[in-house]
């Protein structure tokens, strides 16, 4: 019963629903704090709308939407990155500070730049046929 009581306290988190809570509090966190989170979110609707209006198949439907959360995944570990690294440095420059903060955001820009790849991939041909049909 002692061992019980002494375990409970110890235990980062108690309950499956406690974890919960503090992950949703750490997405509320991102979007709440992260100007390009919200960025990224309305950016990743325009494709989404775009798929339904050309009629995309599954697996492109699959794609798109793996592009679109892999960018706020990447989001997510860039914010990460920004504020270990400022809680390191007490918010005063040092240059492995900056490198790992334009590190940080360039894997972020990378991963939007692969989404615009993949997008395009998708649409250009949709929209080229939608456009020639038209004439």
């Amino acid at each position: 019963m002692v061992y019980k009581e002494i375990n409970k306290q110890t235990e980062k988190n108690p309950d499956f629903f406690q974890s919960f809570r503090h992950a949703i509090d750490g997405i509320i966190t991102v979007y709440r704090d992260e100007r390009n989170m919200r960025y990224h979110t309305l950016i990743g609707v325009i494709p989404l709308v775009l798929a339904w209006f050309l009629n995309v198949s599954a697996l492109e439907w699959i794609m798109l939407i793996f592009c679109i959360f892999f960018v706020i995944l990447m989001e997510f570990l860039n914010t990460i990155t920004e504020n270990v690294v400022d809680l390191i440095v007490d918010h005063k420059y040092h240059i492995l500070a900056k490198k790992a903060k334009d590190i940080a955001a360039g894997s972020v820009l990378i991963t939007a730049a692969f989404t615009v790849i993949v997008a395009g991939i998708i649409f250009i041909p949709k929209i080229i046929d939608l456009l020639v049909m038209n004439r």
